[in-house]
């Protein structure tokens, strides 16, 4: 009986590599494509590097253009020959500034997708794409492999336990009774505030979270993967424009703190820059 468990987990192990593999393949076929559209057929796309748990960056070797609604249709055609991928968010990364030149949503229910101003040509520019999967465990059990296995039971603790620690990490945070203090200001998070020349600014949980992670790392680069990875992992699939809004919340109540601010560091992320 073990023999058979353990032969079909390594069956479903070697399945899964295949899989992954092949969506490397897809991915590096999104570039060319995109190359291709762009009027370049000599430049190369790089490899495919892996940024987070399930998330994805295809980046060039020189500027391109594109046009949205060709990405779409090109993600959305070749992506579907990839048996993990389910529900997905494709961010457009500008690397020159670090901004969101375009991101939509892609769903398996199609009514669901969230794709905006698809006519708009982007400008050349040095861009890399940011595609993130929502996870894939529910559909391995939903496969029919055996869940007897060891090796299986393990994985899907694993997964359990990375989202359990994800929801507690923050709290614990909060729920710490010290003051963290930077430039001029007093940061509460427990209380959700800010102190600022005896002002006291509160901030949403998000904010509070989002600041911790800068608080923790002062003058040092944060990057947006780990920011979006951090802040919203155990809340499903966002939209990456997410968190450039919260970002310029937080800069609005630092603006009372001259020797404090929140700068874009390009093609990386953001740092919280203390003087």
């Amino acid at each position: 009986m073990f023999g058979w468990a353990a032969c079909a987990a390594f069956s479903m192990a070697g399945n899964t590599d295949f899989n992954m593999a092949k969506r490397d393949v897809l991915l590096r076929s999104i570039g060319h494509e995109l190359l291709l559209r762009s009027g370049d057929s000599t430049s190369r796309v790089l490899p495919v590097e892996k940024i987070a748990e399930n998330e994805y960056q295809i980046r060039f070797e020189k500027d391109l253009t594109f046009q949205p609604d060709y990405l779409v249709n090109t993600t959305r055609r070749l992506l579907a020959k990839d048996p993990l991928a389910g529900d997905y968010v494709v961010n457009v990364l500008n690397r020159g500034d670090a901004s969101v030149a375009y991101e939509y949503a892609i769903s398996k229910n199609k009514k669901d997708d969230l794709v905006p101003c698809k006519g708009r040509i982007q400008p050349t520019a040095r861009y890399s794409i940011d595609i993130k999967f929502k996870s894939t465990a529910i559909n391995i059990v939903k496969s029919g492999y055996v869940l007897g296995s060891l090796p299986f039971l393990a994985f899907v603790g694993f997964i359990v336990f990375r989202a359990d620690r994800s929801k507690i990490s923050p709290s614990k945070g909060q729920r710490t009774s010290k003051i963290l203090t930077f430039g001029s200001a007093s940061f509460l998070p427990q209380e959700r505030q800010l102190i600022i020349n005896k002002e006291t600014i509160d901030l949403t949980g998000t904010e509070t979270r989002l600041l911790l992670i800068f608080a923790s790392s002062p003058n040092q680069t944060i990057a947006r993967s780990r920011l979006q990875k951090e802040i919203w992992e155990d809340e499903g699939i966002i939209v990456g424009r997410s968190l450039d809004m919260f970002i310029s919340k937080l800069r609005k109540k630092l603006e009372s703190d001259p020797a404090t601010k929140i700068v874009v560091i390009r093609g990386k992320g953001y740092k919280l820059e203390i003087s």
